[in-house]
């Protein structure tokens, strides 16, 4: 399951008791999804992995046996062993590094204990005014918010900050939603002031596919709301 499908069956009251584990992958859990998940009894290992590794190879971060991450010099994730493809069906090549490791297109760390930590795809950082800032980070910040229902950051360009932070807020209550400077305000006290969002942007809903996966690209221009600017 991803985290938007957990949400939805939690709050449509389904009964996770019963099962012996649920997998999660297709983005991390926040720290209160993982509280409700817990007074719900339901046991959660979150995985990591992609198509091109035959899906999760990675349990709570831990890799499985025969299964080697590593992180390069830019941050990227790079997985090895076994069950990396061979190629594509139309005979392109499997686009692995010269020494047989897969390029994930995601970044994140080892600590250590040599647990992986995912930050987010390496496309989606946003950069402001020489900051890295990680749009997961700002997204579990948001959602902890009482006004937040649901919320997705993204980049714009900026002219004076390079990008702006900006944060797409779908509103727990419509008539009363939150202000730009009630979540800067939020944010900057969790995560530090240059990782408030700069813009908000009011939605109904986010572009999500149809097992609840956020769809990043469809944020900016394809978002519809109404926007305030600090």
């Amino acid at each position: 399951m991803v985290p938007t499908q957990l949400v939805r069956t939690l709050d449509a009251g389904v009964e996770f008791r019963g099962y012996r584990a649920l997998l999660v992958g297709g983005g991390g859990m926040d720290a209160a999804l993982r509280s409700r998940l817990a007074a719900a009894g339901a046991p959660c290992v979150v995985t990591y992995g992609l198509t091109q590794s035959c899906g999760g190879v990675v349990y709570d971060g831990t890799p499985l046996p025969g299964v080697s991450v590593r992180i390069d010099e830019g941050g990227e994730i790079q997985l090895g062993g076994p069950t990396l493809l061979r190629g594509y069906r139309d005979g392109s090549a499997a686009g692995l590094t010269a020494d047989g490791w897969l390029p994930t297109g995601d970044a994140g760390r080892l600590d250590g204990d040599g647990r992986l930590h995912v930050h987010g795809r390496l496309d989606d950082l946003i950069v402001t005014g020489g900051e890295n800032v990680w749009p997961g980070d700002v997204e579990v910040a948001l959602r902890s918010h009482p006004a937040v229902a649901d919320c997705a950051v993204f980049g714009r360009p900026d002219p004076s900050w390079g990008q702006r932070v900006v944060a797409a807020v779908v509103p727990r209550d419509r008539a009363v939603p939150p202000t730009l400077e009630e979540l800067r305000d939020h944010v900057g006290a969790l995560l530090g002031r240059h990782q408030a969002p700069r813009e908000l942007l009011l939605v109904e809903s986010l572009p999500r596919t149809a097992l609840g996966k956020l769809q990043r690209g469809g944020l900016g221009e394809g978002t519809q709301g109404s926007g305030s600017r600090g």
